[in-house]
């Protein structure tokens, strides 16, 4: 019975995984097969790091389940928290990985996580041999490691603090419940106490 359960449940985040690529691409049998090879599932505990800052990415995972940070430690050893990552999304740390360098970024589970992971050079080389592949890749670059990148860096140095964390709160509505005070703050570029008072003044 368990066996059948954990076989159900690796199908279930298989389907959840490719029907999250073929948003972006239509991707034929024969490519499927190709990365497929490259797959490795993996679950990480709450409070445990997916990347360590300083260490060089190898890998890009699909989040089956759980949320993630993504952040660095400040002068003063703060947490200073730049994006969230939840289920059914792509996490990396993008720059170290495509200059395959040092991170200046950490990514911690802030719940149990359950990923999808290939190695992004094995992931290159498919890229190059499958059209398809290629289309899916050119396509999430150009959606969330380029245009939602550079909406996200605008909006937030040009809002003041109530606008940020109303934008927030419309984009990501189902993450106020998952998320402490402070680490909402943290994304916000504000104190704890600043944004009580926000939430005090809605």
């Amino acid at each position: 019975m368990l066996r059948n359960k954990k076989l159900f449940l690796y199908l279930y985040d298989m389907a959840a995984f490719w029907e999250f690529i073929e948003h972006y691409s239509s991707i034929s049998e024969e490519s499927k097969n190709a990365w497929s090879a490259l797959l490795k599932t993996s679950s990480i505990s709450k409070g445990d790091n997916y990347l360590d800052q300083g260490a060089i990415p190898k890998d890009i995972a699909f989040i089956s389940s759980g949320l993630l940070s993504y952040y660095y430690l400040n002068e003063k050893g703060e947490k200073i928290i730049k994006r969230f990552f939840q289920e059914n999304s792509l996490v990396a740390s993008t720059s170290a990985l495509l200059k395959q360098e040092p991170g200046f970024f950490a990514i911690e589970a802030l719940e149990v996580t359950k990923l999808i992971s290939y190695s992004f050079k094995d992931f290159r080389n498919l890229a190059r041999k499958y059209n398809d592949i290629a289309n899916f890749y050119i396509s999430y670059l150009e959606r969330h490691w380029v245009i939602e990148k550079e909406f996200a860096e605008i909006t937030l140095k040009s809002a003041t603090a109530k606008e940020r964390y109303l934008r927030f709160e419309n984009d990501y509505p189902e993450l106020i419940s998952r998320l402490k005070l402070h680490q909402i703050a943290s994304y916000l570029a504000i104190t704890p106490t600043q944004l009580s008072r926000i939430r005090a003044e809605l």
